[in-house]
């Protein structure tokens, strides 16, 4: 029998408004239901319905991860600084890494991520080849000094993640495990509810060669996802771009007077054209302190991420950097360049054979420069951020594009950590090699949001029933008269019974207020007990996630709740079988 929850008792305070400092529906919502409160930028306080979803989410990242052999332990979130010198990372990771000293004036960090930790881990337990694979895994706080925390729960300073890896004598092995967590990764987000998209990915900090993220569709989404019905997807910020630039109709080199125009919107105006008929440039400085002019076309933009793998510390250079090289912002083209800066471009602009540019003097610009003759390219690569109407890289059908929220992603490191860390085993023969590594995250407190983000009306959320703090959601419409709630008690008393989590609204509240306050927390199924209802032997039943509503007699009820009784999985059973025994009935 669960225990029944009281509205009367219930800590969930509700906003009327939306809060001003809210941009996106879950942050409202959230706030508004009564399931978080900020606490500081970028840090919140889950109240007891939120803590109930969280948990759940939580039960069902552990029954996947249960499933295909991982075990769970739990760090500590303190890690000390030396093992992110080992790894490389303490400079390497920025200003998000919170740094601190303790009174002995030792560094430590909050982790953001626990590959140090766990490599330190296992490194002094995992000796034979015989103990491996293995998988562990943690659900726990992570700590990132955000720059600008926002969207409520999608970007904060602290939040909820579970983080597993894995180590393998060989990439064989690793690959296996990548494919079990990625399959799991999926059911997890089908559990969820979620709308998701596993996307081609880029390995930012926690590096390796091959990973994959895992996006919940929504509007809201910082990512930019591009797709085809092919069945490729992959961050824009990483997907091969083909473009579709076209040649401006100027064969022979011509400089044009451009007073005022110092954007491709302004030049494409001024030229009446299209911006992919126009080349685009960018200069900065490489590691080694080389400047770089790099161009583009018109109508995409340079790709950091590209840029930094083909040109490894590549900073864009400033205004006045640009003006002691002695080159005009807005009108920077590839003739006469100054001596030394070396020339990259985007593939895409290979075919085109004249290009209309800037001629690095202000208000002006070349059409029909030309490669070869009138100046040199030194790099060709794909620079560019992939965009809707390019071209699939499987198909060459036309890219789509949406928008989406990173839930989760799976890792191949490789060595990256266990070599610089020392960590290894031994094979048959006696001979020490370092591990495989794998690792595999998901933003517990990220999905949560993300759930919100994809299940709400105007009215408020709409819970799927496997996260919901509570099944059904009982709303007798008067309280203290000696008919319906005692009518409403029995009958939360007999879904108890059978394991449904159930919540009754028993406040003194006007029934309107009481039907706002239940759409606006999401009850999957809503029950209301009235005296009308119970004169004409009915409850008028409605369910929150598609807004149907209808009047279950008695014996409809009593015929379900018998169903249930016989179900493996009463729960579950009693609100699809109750569902369903209505809809026979119309």
């Amino acid at each position: 029998m669960k225990q029944i929850m009281r509205m009367s008792r219930l800590y969930a305070p509700t906003l009327k408004e939306d809060p001003s400092d809210a941009d996106i529906v879950s942050h409202r919502l959230l706030l508004r239901a009564g399931m978080i409160r900020k606490t500081a930028s970028g840090v919140y306080t889950f109240l007891p319905l939120g803590k109930r979803v969280l948990m759940k989410i939580e039960q069902i990242v552990r029954d996947e991860m249960d499933a295909i052999g991982a075990q769970e332990v739990l760090m500590p979130a303190l890690q000390p600084a030396e093992l992110w010198h080992e790894s490389g990372r303490w400079n390497d990771y920025g200003p998000e890494l919170m740094r601190l000293q303790d009174r002995h004036e030792h560094g430590f960090c909050l982790g953001p991520t626990h590959e140090e930790l766990i490599t330190d881990l296992v490194r002094n337990e995992l000796r034979s080849y015989k103990q491996l694979p293995m998988t562990l895994y943690q659900i726990q706080s992570k700590f990132r000094d955000e720059i600008r925390p926002r969207f409520g729960l999608l970007r904060s300073r602290e939040f909820i993640m579970k983080d597993a890896y894995s180590f393998h004598t060989d990439r064989e092995s690793l690959q296996q495990t990548y494919d079990e967590m990625s399959e799991a990764y999926g059911r997890i987000c089908t559990r969820l509810g979620l709308v998701y998209r596993p996307v081609q990915a880029d390995p930012g900090q926690i590096g390796g060669s091959v990973t994959c993220e895992y996006h919940a569709l929504a509007e809201s989404g910082e990512a930019e996802l591009v797709t085809c019905e092919c069945g490729y997807a992959a961050n824009s910020e990483i997907a091969e771009c083909i473009p579709h630039p076209e040649e401006y109709p100027q064969d022979e080199l011509k400089k044009i007077t451009t007073p005022g125009v110092h954007t491709i919107e302004d030049l494409a105006q001024h030229l009446s054209c299209k911006a992919n008929q126009l080349v685009k440039a960018m200069v900065g400085i490489d590691a080694e302190g080389t400047p770089i002019a790099l161009f583009v076309p018109g109508d995409h933009e340079l790709n950091e991420i590209k840029v930094e793998r083909t040109f490894p510390g590549f900073t864009l250079m400033t205004d006045e950097q640009l003006r002691d090289l002695g080159l005009p912002k807005g009108s920077i083209g590839c003739v006469g360049l100054p001596k030394g800066v070396r020339v990259g471009a985007d593939r895409s602009l290979q075919d085109v054979a004249h290009w209309a540019v800037g001629a690095n003097e202000d208000g002006y610009h070349y059409l029909g420069a030309q490669c070869g003759r009138d100046f040199e390219v030194d790099v060709w690569a794909d620079l560019c951020t992939a965009c809707a109407g390019d071209s699939c890289p499987d198909c060459g059908a036309p890219l789509e594009v949406a928008r989406g929220i990173e839930v989760g992603q799976v890792f191949q490191l490789g060595d990256k950590y266990s070599k610089t860390m020392g960590a290894t085993y031994s094979d048959a023969q006696g001979v020490e090699h370092p591990f495989q590594m794998g690792c595999y995250g998901i933003g517990i407190s990220r999905a949560l949001a993300a759930i919100v983000e994809q299940h709400n009306d105007e009215n408020g959320i709409k819970w799927p029933f496997a996260v919901a703090p509570a099944h059904i959601c009982i709303l007798p419409l008067s309280v203290g008269d000696d008919t319906v709630q005692p009518a409403a008690e029995r009958l939360a008393k007999e879904l108890s019974e059978l394991g449904i989590e159930v919540v009754i609204d028993d406040r003194k509240e006007r029934p309107g207020v009481k039907f706002a306050e239940a759409d606006l927390m999401g009850w999957p199924m809503q029950i209301v007990v009235g005296k009308r209802g119970l004169s004409n032997g009915v409850y008028e039943v409605k369910n929150r996630l598609t807004g149907e509503k209808n009047d279950v007699t008695f014996a409809q009820y009593k015929e379900a709740l018998a169903f249930a009784h016989r179900a493996t999985k009463p729960a579950r059973t009693f609100f699809d079988q109750a569902k369903t025994f209505v809809e026979s009935q119309d």
